[in-house]
């Protein structure tokens, strides 16, 4: 085995063949000692590693064999949300940088420094990356929980190549080619931080050393860039990773905080220091505005194209670019224009199939005309995207402000009384069903109440259909995070995509079950929709569709759960909210005889 100073000058040698260096010359580029370049200089000739003239025997190759690097792992699974409007539109790695594709370049340096075994793991819009493999005859894994897992579900993926080996993300720059065929020990790239940052900062002991590390500092040393796992790191971190990937904390987090976790045992990886510029990791379009100047007129970007089409502007007058994370089905950012602000709602992928932009798009314009709204600006009915006002210091509507709630429920109480119409419909019952056969396909239907508050929620139904209440233009996604209000208490009721033709009950039974209201406070928000006296016939008729609502936002979080997203307790709320609701109805149908 080789000394540090052995195998820096030996690779030193290797990858200089053909120059000759002074002693001095090599302690300046080393960073080792004069006196003990002189001394290592003689340990590599005494062991028949270096030749009188300096030169790389056969024994020093196969000395530095063990070093030799066996292959490398991309990860290109992710989103990188933080990178809007461009990463709605292709992976980050595939961004044009310098007239080059990040990921492309990326490939080619490895393969100059003579890394031939390269693996691609990808997830997100994988398809754009699959050329990749007969281009540059790479492999590519693909990461199906990219979307509900953190980077450790695309390590778990290769555990069994982990070696020697690189692992680099697919959006990383370097200006100057920072692999190499040899690499002594494990290491993760670091450069130095002036100022604070929210980074990965490494504590490092006097030989460079990782002893720990903390989210967070200022003017030290963070992690970025790619990592090289040596033969020992591996070897421990995939028996770590292999025993404990079953822990949802360990597959929602970074790999970086397994690593993190296991400091103690993992104690061989050191920071290799880099100067800042050789080592790029764009964050945000901003940030690559300022590297790549063709960002800041021409990005390609067909979102820049539509705010550029609507707003009349050019694309370096669109600025600020925030993403903004609401909701499940939501993906949008902000940005600035002119001294103000918009936000920009990108089509969803997966919600292209339940949501009729169409009918979006109609009741929009009716919510705007009769004020409900007055953010929306544009929205494209065909493919999906819209361009809002952004609200400053806004906040959502608390649930325990009765004069608010009584202001949302007027809304709401307008909205349906408006004697607006669209062509298009909601019904509760044939979205219940959509969710039960995907349930039921996944098999999460086997509990014991699923076919008991089947059978109350349809029971219910038969008594719904008998009171005849006529359908009117409805929000039917009526809860508190949808209710926004500005500084001066302005309200706005925003998210219109659920919104067509339904029962009014619908609505309100949206509203309740979607908070935490004992049964008597929900009972006085009906009472409040009716302006404080419901005739009999429409205290059951609402107080059903709370049960009804319930169970179908049950089945929602159940779906949603199949898909990896978490809900927590709101499941068992809308569970217990279905039974208890489906049974005060009953009585009160009992009451006024219409169950006969």
């Amino acid at each position: 085995m080789l000394t540090l100073q052995q195998f820096d000058i030996l690779n030193l040698f290797f990858k200089n063949q053909d120059k000759k260096y002074t002693q001095r010359e090599i302690s300046d580029i080393t960073e080792i000692s004069l006196g003990k370049v002189n001394e290592t200089l003689k340990e590599l000739k005494d062991n028949k590693f270096l030749d009188e003239d300096l030169k790389i025997t056969d024994a020093g190759f196969e000395a530095l064999e063990p070093y030799k690097v066996d292959n490398a792992i991309i990860m290109a699974a992710g989103m990188s949300s933080r990178f809007a409007p461009l990463c709605y539109e292709s992976p980050k790695g595939l961004l044009n940088v310098k007239g080059e594709k990040l990921i492309e370049r990326e490939i080619l340096q490895l393969r100059e420094a003579e890394i031939e075994d390269i693996t691609l793991v990808v997830g997100y819009m994988k398809e754009k990356m699959f050329y990749l493999a007969e281009k540059f005859g790479i492999d590519i894994v693909v990461n199906a929980d990219y979307y509900r897992f953190n980077n450790t579900s695309s390590l778990i993926l290769v555990t069994e190549k982990l070696k020697n080996t690189y692992i680099c993300s697919s959006d990383n720059y370097f200006p100057k080619n920072p692999f190499e065929k040899y690499v002594y020990r494990a290491y993760y790239s670091a450069v130095y931080q002036e100022g604070e940052s929210d980074e990965y900062f490494a504590e490092c002991d006097k030989k460079g050393r990782i002893k720990g590390i903390t989210i967070g500092g200022k003017d030290d040393w963070i992690m970025l860039g790619h990592v090289f796992f040596d033969r020992e790191f591996s070897n421990k971190f995939v028996k770590l990773l292999k025993a404990e990937y079953h822990e949802q904390t360990v597959r929602e987090n970074l790999w970086e905080n397994f690593y993190m976790r296991h400091l103690k045992e993992l104690d061989n990886m050191y920071i290799k220091k880099y100067d800042a510029e050789d080592i790029k990791e764009f964050d945000s379009l901003e940030e690559l505005r300022i590297f790549d100047e063709k960002y800041v007129t021409n990005s390609d970007s067909k979102i820049f194209q539509n705010i550029c089409g609507v707003l009349k502007c050019n694309e370096e007058e669109i600025k600020d670019i925030k993403p903004i994370k609401t909701g499940m089905t939501k993906t949008s950012f902000k940005f600035s224009h002119n001294g103000k602000s918009y936000v920009y709602r990108h089509r969803g992928l997966e919600t292209e199939l339940i949501i009729n932009r169409k009918s979006e798009f109609d009741s929009m314009k009716i919510a705007k005309e009769l004020g409900l709204d007055d953010t929306y600006i544009y929205m494209d009915s065909e493919k999906g995207w819209k361009i809002s006002s952004y609200i400053e210091d806004v906040r959502i509507l608390d649930y325990e402000d009765k004069e608010n709630v009584r202001r949302a429920i007027s809304m709401l109480k307008k909205l349906h009384t408006s004697g607006r119409e669209t062509d298009f419909e909601f019904n509760i019952f044939d979205e219940i069903e959509n969710f039960k056969l995907k349930i039921k396909n996944s098999h999460r239907d086997d509990f014991e109440d699923m076919n008991l508050m089947n059978d109350k929620i349809y029971k219910l139904k038969e008594f719904l259909d008998k009171d005849y209440v006529k359908n009117c233009l409805c929000h039917c996604y009526s809860y508190n995070l949808n209710f926004l209000m500005d500084k001066n208490d302005g309200m706005y009721l925003i998210d219109w995509e659920y919104s067509a033709m339904s029962d009014p009950a619908g609505d309100i039974g949206c509203f309740i079950t979607c908070s935490k209201y004992s049964f008597d406070e929900s009972i006085e928000i009906i009472k409040e929709y009716f302006d404080g006296n419901p005739t009999d016939e429409e205290l059951r008729h609402y107080v059903a569709y709370v049960a009804v609502s319930s169970f179908y936002w049950f089945l929602w979080a159940i779906n949603q759960e199949i898909q990896g997203k978490s809900i927590g307790e709101y499941l068992y709320i809308w569970y217990n909210h279905t039974k208890e609701y489906a049974d005060y109805a009953f009585k009160l149908y009992e009451q006024s005889g219409s169950n006969e």
